[in-house]
């Protein structure tokens, strides 16, 4: 019987990698603090620790167990699903620029959960928005691949971008002549939602969202070796015996899913899906086994960043990212080859 032992470079990889995990863990927990106390309305710290342990007023439940918290564990999940789903599009394409709101992704759910809005009470069914979305960005993700394939020389990931690119510019302008078109009601939404704001989100969100990622993350993990079999070209793939067009197709799917769960309940967040995985990747390195959970701890670490310092200045989270977003990848675009 053959024993394969990790070989020195491997073992301090791996340790590298869930050391770094584990300090991102670490102000994860700190940022989630602080977090908890940030606001129009700030708690104390001994305030936040009486509320925690049942002895706070009715005011101070509320604000924390109604307002705060629920919109801190979406932060999380959203951040999360973006950046896993970035990681996969990434991995997938062999294109560092990959991203589900470059490609066009985040725009084909936010279409679909537009329409759906404007024929539909403001009080819609939060759980069936990440389904109507998926169906949105699965078809502009079939319509994206389907225009930058290539019969002879398959996929070119600079047409995939510029594609994606275009698609997303013409769905965004479809959208704005549609939200034109809406009562003030349903544009105050649909404008608050398009800028990716956190405000108003409640347990039902988190109920709605959570069971996605649950599955979907797990799943892609699975799929780690298959990434890094990927990434070494398709003749190479191919010749381990991986079933290329199939696999693509499920980690695709994957990552069209999660994108499309996370716009529906979080709006129009940009560049988290691009960001988390570039961070991840120079922090624990391109393996996918530990680049996949990187990435998710960092989007999730940058999202409630983010979140709290729109608390704080009263402003969208998705503008947040943005200003932080739009500068990185125009740093990685001069970078680019």
């Amino acid at each position: 019987m053959t024993v394969f032992t990790a070989t020195p470079a491997e073992r301090a990889r791996k340790k590298r990698a869930f050391t770094v995990m584990g300090w991102m863990g670490a102000l994860i927990i700190i940022v989630f603090i602080l977090s908890m106390s940030t606001g129009t309305l700030r708690l104390s710290p001994s305030d936040m620790i009486h509320t925690l342990f049942g002895s706070g007023t009715a005011n101070q439940e509320l604000i924390l167990y109604q307002f705060r918290l629920p919109r801190i564990v979406m932060s999380l999940l959203i951040g999360a699903g973006f950046a896993v789903s970035g990681c996969i599009l990434q991995g997938v394409t062999r294109n560092a620029l990959a991203d589900p709101g470059i490609l066009g992704i985040n725009a084909g759910a936010g279409l679909i959960v537009i329409l759906y809005i404007s024929v539909k009470p403001i009080n819609h069914d939060i759980f069936l928005l990440p389904l109507l979305a998926m169906i949105g960005a699965g078809a502009t993700a079939t319509l994206i691949y389907s225009l930058s394939y290539r019969r002879h020389h398959g996929i070119s990931t600079i047409r995939l971008l510029l594609v994606g690119i275009a698609v997303a510019a013409g769905i965004s302008a479809f959208m704005l002549v549609l939200t034109l078109k809406l009562n003030p009601d349903q544009f105050k939404f649909v404008q608050v939602w398009l800028a990716g704001s956190m405000l108003g989100m409640d347990w039902r969100f988190v109920l709605a969202l959570l069971p996605w990622i649950v599955v979907l993350l797990p799943f892609v993990y699975y799929k780690a070796r298959v990434l890094d079999v990927l990434n070494l070209g398709d003749q190479t793939a191919s010749g381990l015996g991986t079933a290329l067009n199939r696999e693509r197709l499920y980690l695709y799917g994957a990552a069209v899913a999660l994108a499309a769960s996370c716009v529906a309940v979080g709006g129009g967040i940009a560049f988290v899906g691009l960001i988390g995985p570039h961070l991840a990747r120079r922090l624990v390195g391109p393996q996918h086994t530990y680049l996949l959970p990187a990435s998710a701890i960092t989007g999730g670490l940058l999202l409630i960043i983010s979140d709290t310092l729109a608390r704080m200045y009263d402003v969208p989270t998705g503008i947040v990212v943005a200003i932080i977003g739009a500068p990185y990848f125009l740093y990685l675009l001069t970078r680019a080859k």
